[in-house]
């Protein structure tokens, strides 16, 4: 390529590869290096379809599309490459003029685009929610307050039997007053006090936390990335995040045998997140929680961090809606991929300011 083309290739939002007639990687753009997680130097020359892993029968339309000189368009498939779980992708492909064989391909995650067209009306609609919910909350707590103590001065002055139900009463009550705190505390949640977070020190915070407690039947495994930048955030935000998606991750594991998290870090230095108004922001600091629990309840994977969206029978739906209020402050991003047996909440932050360091 020349000098022009290098540059428009190299600034492709999408990974884009180069395909030579072997079916072999001839070339690939950084947004491809970070989607395969690898350097142009070492994928050049490997066969496409040993470092992609398509969930479509593509092989033959390739071939087809490359002998008659025609585009392939493939919509919603998954695409892994080994090193993480599968998105789900529209892939492009299309001859290149003047070498004959050749093929451009393009990958589209899907999930990223779906998930910001959707985010202004979430955000909407959970303003709303949760307006309505800290109305109600006000309203409720004082009621509350006075029937907890009714039935604490009934239940002195009557049989052990009956106390089972002033009992009761309180412990609902108790438990009724705890959800209006929860989403007192979503709608009241302050801005991040953002600073340099060392993000491993807020993941070893969380990890002796749960172990210490409602993780303590689970085995946590630490995978970082040791040369991973500082990010910026709000360490007990964040903390709270992690605190969050940890314990989650405990509760569904099976209380007796437990089972695995594993916390891990990396470093994408191509993920950009783009807004409908049309600025961006680099997020390369990457941070998964991991479990090899049941896996999220299908009928909810695409609601999961809506207000009020729960898979546990008792749950107040309000927690995932909290993490993903607290990552969307930090101009972030969360997204999960859950099959049984694996379930990845990933979160994408951006790094400290260099200036700022240096200033410092």
């Amino acid at each position: 390529m020349g000098s022009e083309e290098m540059t428009i290739w190299n600034s492709l939002p999408v990974p884009a590869i180069l395909i030579d007639p072997r079916e072999r990687i001839a070339e690939l753009n950084p947004a491809a290096e970070g989607f395969l997680n690898n350097s142009a130097k070492w994928l050049q020359g490997q066969p496409i379809w040993d470092r992609l892993a398509v969930d479509a029968p593509l092989e033959e339309s390739l071939a087809r599309a490359r002998d008659h000189g025609t585009p392939l368009f493939v919509n919603d498939v998954d695409v892994g490459t080994g090193s993480r779980p599968p998105l789900v992708c529209n892939l492009q492909i299309a001859p290149l003029a003047g070498r004959e064989g050749w093929m451009v391909m393009l990958i589209s995650p899907r999930e990223l685009a779906g998930r910001m067209t959707q985010s202004h009306s979430v955000k909407s609609a959970a303003k709303s929610a949760i307006g309505m919910a800290e109305m109600l909350a006000h309203e409720i707590k004082n009621p509350l307050a006075g029937i907890t103590g009714a039935a604490q001065l009934l239940s002195m002055g009557i049989s052990k039997e009956d106390q089972e139900f002033t009992d009761l009463i309180v412990e609902e009550t108790r438990r009724i007053v705890k959800l209006l705190e929860q989403v007192e505390q979503f709608g009241n949640l302050s801005a991040p006090d953002r600073r340099e977070v060392n993000i491993h020190d807020v993941l070893d915070r969380a990890r002796r936390s749960a172990l210490l407690g409602f993780g303590a039947h689970m085995k946590i495994v630490e995978d970082y990335d040791p040369s991973l930048p500082m990010a910026w955030g709000d360490p007990d935000q964040l903390l709270q995040v992690v605190l969050n998606l940890v314990k989650n991750a405990s509760e569904a594991a099976d209380p007796i045998s437990g089972g695995t998290i594993t916390l891990h870090t990396y470093y994408e230095h191509s993920f950009r997140l783009r807004r409908a108004d049309g600025s961006g922001q680099t997020l390369p600091l990457q941070i998964e929680i991991i479990d090899n629990g049941p896996g999220l309840p299908e009928a909810i994977k695409g609601d999961i961090f809506d207000p009020f969206v729960s898979g546990r029978e008792n749950g107040t739906g309000l927690g995932l809606a909290l993490v993903s209020k607290i990552i969307s402050d930090h101009d972030g991003w969360i997204s999960v991929d859950s099959v049984p047996g694996r379930t990845v909440f990933r979160m994408s932050l951006p790094r400290a300011p260099r200036e700022k360091k240096e200033n410092g």
